[in-house]
Order: structure tokens, then C-alpha cells, then sequence
């Protein structure tokens, strides 16, 4: 009786111990969690852009940091020019900010220099992706990895005052107007003493680029180390009109655009030019600067269904060094899906690509807001497949081009001669990036 006893009692002791060390291990570890939510964390946020945008995205920093107290954001924010200065030297110091707005022409430069994480974990987990489409996701998609999170989605257009229009005798600009059209109301401009628009010139990748989309080519080759067009006779006939345009002041020169300095400068806002080619949502400034009714349509034909695409606006992207990625993704998704957060943003950055958002949006949109909205829902109906980011040479490309695109207008080049100049130049730039 008593060895039952006290095996009874070592029994209930051992137990009894047992639940004591569960339960302070239970303790411990909700403990743990409780510190893990409360510890303080520190996230750099950088992004290019203007005033407005600095002024908003301060307040959406301070709604994330309200609803996430133990969350605090420090802003680094620049001109596009004064970014990529900026951003170089912390990259090769391997001190980028925790989230970085990236753009098409460096995103890939910089993934595959390994300084940017990929997305994909977080998909699903940090990052609600429920309601954005696969193709908004792939807009980042570099390889089998996501280096950026859509920002949004743009198109380009022609920009223009319908007022001015109206002062060279064309009424309206029709959907499927030509590059002839557009010659003819250039010359028209220039008669009436108007440039027709701010010239191709000023982003000579961008309406180059189109013009050979719409030619079934494209800038670069699909694995970036080559031109993708093989016929010169594309870039002769693109830029040879530019430089007779330029020639008749019916559009802008390489001198004069380098005065503008703000959307104030701008000739559409100085009612100089009837219009311009620009990506969607820059309509909103130029629209507030210009204080009057503006209107947009796609660029010109033949083939503008094939020239035109769906482009993110830009990327939300966490650099590879961070030691807070998941927090830094869990902002991105901040960006991406919370409501409030994009009424400050209001499409800046380009059309959301959650379609909850975008009806939550709708009712607050300004004119020119709703214009934006419609545009790229029209665009969406006449477009063709986006190529993917720029190939890790883009940004060198991209200046060469600016370079020879000037000294055409300058005189200084022939479109022939600048054609092989330009291929050799920069082919040789583009296999550096193998």
C-alpha cells in the first residue's frame, strides 16, 4: 500500500511538472510574440518625383505609421534626375533603402546585380495578391523572379488643348489618325505660328519605340543584347521627320525643351504648343498646371493597336541588403490594396490594379482623374502585349539615343549616318550587359 502511494505521488509529481514547464513555455512564447509586434523597426522608403507626390506620399507614410505604430518610414525622395544620383552610390555601398520606386529602364540592371530581392515569397503572405491579375504581377517578372510590384498602370498618349487645336482648323483628333495626320496638323501649327506638340525628341526611346511596335519590332531584342529591329530604314524615316519638323518649328527643339524646368515651363501650359506625348497619368499635372480643359488620344497610325501597350507605371521593389523585408513588403502591400492609402494617390502613379481600389476611387476622381481611368481602359481594349522591363543597358542606351536624336535635329547628323552611328554604339553598349 504505501509503494502504491508513493508511486502514485511520483507520478502526479512528474506531471505536475510537466504542465508547469508547458505552461511557462506557452508563456515564453506569447511573450515572444507580443515583443516581435512591438519591436521598433525602421524602413527607408525612396521615390522620384514632384511636389504633389512628395506632399502625398508623406501622408500615406504617416497613415501606415499610425496603423502600425511600431513601424516608422524615413522618406528619401528626389527629381528623376537627382534619384538615380543618388541611388547609384547606395547601391554599390550596399546601402539601399529598404523600399525603392523602380523604373522599367534600371530594374533590371539592378536585379541582376543582386541587389534586389525577389517578391515572389511574399506573394500571397505579405503581399495580398487576391484581386491583381497575372499580368500586373508579371509586369516585374525578370526570369523566373519578381523583382517589383506593379505601380500602377499607364499608357502613352497624345495630350493636347482642344482650343488650340481648333485655332489650326482641325476640330478634333480622330482614334485612328495617321502619321501622315500628324504631319499635316504640324505643318498647320507652324503656319499659325504653334508648335504642334513638345517633339519626340524629349523622350526619343519612347516614341521610337512605338513607331517601331507599330512597324512589328520592337527596341530592344528579347534577350537585351542586341537593337530588336534589323532595318535602319526604320530609324531614317522615324527621325527624318522629326528633324523636318524641327527644321519648320512645328515641333519643338533640343534647345528649347531644355528650358523647360517644371510644368510650369511647359509649352502646352504657356498655350505655345497644342500638345505632347506623355505616359497617362502625367495628364493630371500637366492638366492642374495647364488650369484648363485638356483632352487625350492614342498616338498615331497605321498599326496603333500593335504600337500601344499597358506599362507599369512603375515598381515597388525591396532592396536585397534590407533586413526588414518582410515588413518592407507588407508596406508595398499597403501600397497596392489599402483604400484609404490610394485616395491619397488618387491613379498618380498610375491606374491601380486592384479593381476593388479602382471602384472605390471613382466616386472622388477628378475630371481629369476620370480621364485618366477611361483612357487606360481604352487603351487596354487597344493595345498589345508589353515586352517586359529594359535590358540592364537600357539607361546608356537611352542617353545615346537622346544624344543622337539631337544632332539630327541639330544638323550636325544625317538620319542615315546617325542610324549606323547609333546601331554600332549601341549594340556595343548592349553586349556589355550579357
Amino acid at each position: 500500500m504505501k509503494k502504491g502511494l508513493m508511486l502514485f505521488l511520483a507520478i502526479f509529481m512528474v506531471l505536475s511538472m510537466a504542465a508547469c514547464s508547458g505552461s511557462s513555455t506557452t508563456s515564453e512564447e506569447e511573450s515572444d510574440s507580443k515583443n516581435s509586434k512591438d519591436e521598433e523597426i525602421t524602413l527607408r522608403m525612396a521615390w522620384w518625383g514632384s511636389e504633389p507626390r512628395h506632399d502625398y506620399t508623406l501622408k500615406m507614410i504617416e497613415l501606415y505609421e499610425e496603423q502600425n505604430p511600431n513601424v516608422k518610414i524615413q522618406p528619401e525622395y528626389a527629381s528623376w534626375d537627382d534619384y538615380w544620383k543618388k541611388l547609384a552610390p547606395q547601391a554599390s555601398a550596399n546601402q539601399l533603402p529598404d523600399i525603392i520606386q523602380m523604373d522599367l529602364s534600371y530594374i533590371t540592371q539592378y536585379s541582376n546585380n543582386n541587389q534586389l530581392a525577389d517578391l515572389k515569397p511574399f506573394f500571397g503572405k505579405e503581399i495580398d495578391t487576391t484581386d491583381l491579375s497575372q499580368d500586373f504581377l508579371d509586369g516585374g517578372k525578370i526570369g523566373e523572379n519578381y523583382y517589383g510590384l506593379n505601380g500602377g498602370v499607364n499608357a502613352l498618349a497624345f495630350q493636347y488643348d482642344p482650343e488650340l487645336l481648333k485655332k489650326i482648323g482641325v476640330d478634333k483628333i480622330s482614334e485612328d489618325w495617321t502619321w501622315e495626320d500628324y504631319q499635316d496638323m504640324a505643318q498647320k501649327a507652324a503656319d499659325a505660328g504653334l508648335f504642334f506638340e513638345n517633339g519626340p525628341g524629349t523622350a526619343p526611346d519612347v516614341s521610337f519605340n512605338y513607331y517601331l511596335r507599330t512597324n512589328g519590332k520592337r527596341l530592344y531584342s528579347e534577350d537585351g543584347t542586341t537593337l530588336g529591329y534589323e532595318d535602319d530604314k526604320l530609324f531614317v524615316d522615324f527621325f527624318s521627320m522629326y528633324a523636318d519638323l524641327v527644321k519648320e518649328k512645328a515641333i519643338q527643339s533640343p534647345d528649347a525643351s531644355a528650358q523647360v524646368k517644371g510644368l510650369e515651363d511647359d509649352p502646352v501650359v504657356k498655350q505655345q504648343s497644342i500638345g505632347l506625348i506623355q505616359w497617362s497619368n502625367q495628364f493630371i499635372g500637366i492638366q492642374e498646371a495647364a488650369n484648363r480643359p485638356l483632352e487625350m488620344v492614342g498616338l498615331p497610325g497605321p498599326n496603333a493597336d500593335q504600337g500601344l501597350f499597358l506599362k507599369p507605371g512603375l515598381f515597388w521593389s525591396v532592396a536585397n541588403s534590407s533586413k526588414n523585408k518582410e515588413e518592407a513588403a507588407k508596406f508595398i502591400n499597403f501600397l497596392t490594396n489599402d483604400i484609404e492609402a490610394n485616395k491619397l494617390m488618387l491613379g498618380d502613379r498610375g491606374v491601380p490594379g486592384s479593381p476593388k481600389v479602382q471602384e472605390a476611387l471613382l466616386p472622388l476622381l477628378s475630371p481629369a482623374q476620370k480621364q485618366v481611368f477611361n483612357y487606360v481602359a481604352w487603351a487596354g481594349e487597344h493595345s498589345s502585349p508589353y515586352n517586359g522591363p529594359d535590358p540592364t543597358k537600357a539607361a546608356e542606351v537611352i542617353n545615346l539615343l537622346k544624344n543622337t536624336a539631337d544632332q539630327i535635329a541639330y544638323g550636325v547628323l544625317k538620319p542615315e549616318e546617325a542610324a549606323k552611328q547609333f546601331r554600332q554604339q549601341a549594340e556595343s553598349i548592349l553586349a556589355q550587359g550579357k
